[in-house]
């Protein structure tokens, strides 16, 4: 057993290299260091890492696997829960749930639980000789709305079992926001693919450019057949701060900025859906999200890009890893920070449109950090007077997102909550109607891939149950 207290370092580019190429920035560990890494496990009778996993993956019996070099051993061992290994690997803050419960972190490093689940599934990918084979059909058929994390988990756990799954796609490329949120240095588009290819295999079909609400209706869906219907349509709708500016030419969301870039290709010259680029990037916001578009837009070519966010650091959403990642690449942060204004100018001799101008720039005052809210976070409070101006000539807004209104508008009877999440029973993913359930960014908000996983599990387990039983 390796009693070493710090985890194997994952190889990493160069940051002065990988801040101006797409390509992915962690290379992954090779299979002597996932077999040592994975032997630093403690195999606790009472794994706590298993209970901190979403989709409830039996940890030490994969990784005592790979320890072993039984890769695809270790790799069965995951997807007995888990259908997304190789994305899970990349994007799941593991930081927070397995290696964050894991009895080595107590006293050094966790073990790197991720960073194995990541080799394994390239390992299997790599090697694997012939696709999973495609389960004996039990004669249901359930449709599944969205092709996201959620949907894709729903749909190959009941492909497992027999069921006839189809997704129905909104965009021209299935994989959500996997594919149109999560930057290609992060999550390449191919692991993506191949991921889905793998529940391809098992029997799920995947209807792409339908949109739910417009193109079909959830009543549709029964009338044609289905079963059941799970909604797994995430969290499209962008928010903003509401302050004057935010209508200017160079103000984007962060959710269309990198849809744009990841599903659109706009960094293309010839790309019909192009970004500005270069000059000087303002990203507003501490998530994930504004993480990968500030990252992103360094990639562009931009000459400075700034982390605009009202908390301190301590407070700072996003995974430590990839703010370390974001600061080795020359971004600035710019915390204790809110802007209060977008500054732009108006080209009289713009025909294109006459109401709006140009991003110059961004009113900004400074903050500190008041009493605790409700959620025990202190409440960063503006300090008078302390107001300056940032030149700029983009603003991404990373500030969250909330679930689109469409399937509710066109739904009569599925309720929702105040800010537009579909209301389920925790322990099925049922909503108020009949046959059918949701999960993910569509309940919650936006949040993790792994929570939406496992909001899918939870809603397949619960349509096995309902349709098993007829």
């Amino acid at each position: 057993m390796n009693m070493s207290k710090q985890k194997n370092p994952m190889p990493t580019q160069d940051p002065a290299v990988r801040a101006h190429n797409f390509d992915e920035v962690a290379k992954g560990y090779d299979a002597e260091t996932a077999e040592n890494e994975a032997d630093r496990c403690l195999h606790c009778k009472n794994p706590a890492c298993v209970s901190g996993c979403p989709v409830k993956i039996n940890i030490p019996a994969f990784l005592q696997k790979a320890a072993a070099g039984d890769f695809e051993g270790a790799y069965a061992v995951i997807t007995a829960e888990s259908s997304l290994p190789a994305v899970c690997g990349r994007v799941c803050p593991q930081e927070n749930q397995c290696e964050g419960q894991c009895v080595r972190g107590k006293n050094g490093d966790p073990v790197g639980i991720g960073r194995v689940e990541r080799f394994v599934a390239d390992w299997h990918n790599e090697h694997a000789a012939a696709p999973a084979e495609k389960p004996v059909s039990n004669g249901h058929r359930v449709a599944v709305i969205g092709s996201g994390p959620s949907g894709l988990t729903c749909a190959g756990d009941l492909a497992k079992k027999g069921y006839d799954v189809t997704i129905f796609e909104a965009l021209h490329t299935p994989g959500g926001v996997l594919v149109y949120g999560i930057p290609e240095f992060r999550l390449p588009k191919a692991i993506v693919s191949r991921e889905i290819e793998g529940l391809s295999a098992l029997g799920v079909r995947v209807c792409t450019d339908v949109v739910i609400g417009r193109t079909l209706s959830v009543d549709d869906l029964f009338d044609e057949g289905y079963e059941a219907v799970f909604i797994g349509s995430g969290a499209g709708l962008p928010r903003f701060m509401n302050i004057p500016g935010e209508n200017l030419k160079g103000v984007y969301s962060a959710n269309e900025y990198l849809t744009r870039v990841n599903l659109m290709k706009a960094y293309r010259a010839d790309s019909d859906t192009p970004v500005m680029k270069g000059g000087r990037v303002a990203v507003v916001g501490g998530g994930n999200v504004a993480m990968d578009a500030a990252r992103t837009a360094l990639r562009l070519g931009a000459d400075k890009v700034y982390i605009v966010y009202r908390r301190s650091m301590e407070e700072l959403p996003a995974r430590r890893e990839e703010v370390e990642h974001a600061m080795e690449e020359g971004i600035e942060f710019l915390l204790l920070n809110n802007p209060v204004e977008i500054l732009g100018y108006h080209n009289p001799n713009d025909r294109r449109d006459p109401k709006n101008g140009f991003v110059t720039g961004m009113r900004v005052i400074r903050m500190e950090l008041g009493e605790p809210d409700e959620r025990g976070r202190r409440r960063p409070v503006e300090i008078p007077g302390s107001e300056y101006e940032l030149a700029l000539d983009t603003v991404v807004m990373a500030i969250g997102t909330s679930p689109n209104p469409l399937i509710k508008s066109t739904t009569p009877g599925l309720d929702v909550n105040r800010h537009g999440g579909i209301v389920v029973e925790e322990e099925t993913g049922k909503t108020s109607l009949d046959g059918v359930y949701a999960g993910g960014d569509a309940v919650t908000g936006a949040a993790t891939v792994i929570l939406a996983m496992g909001a899918g599990k939870t809603a397949a387990a619960a349509i096995d149950k309902a349709l098993g039983a007829r």
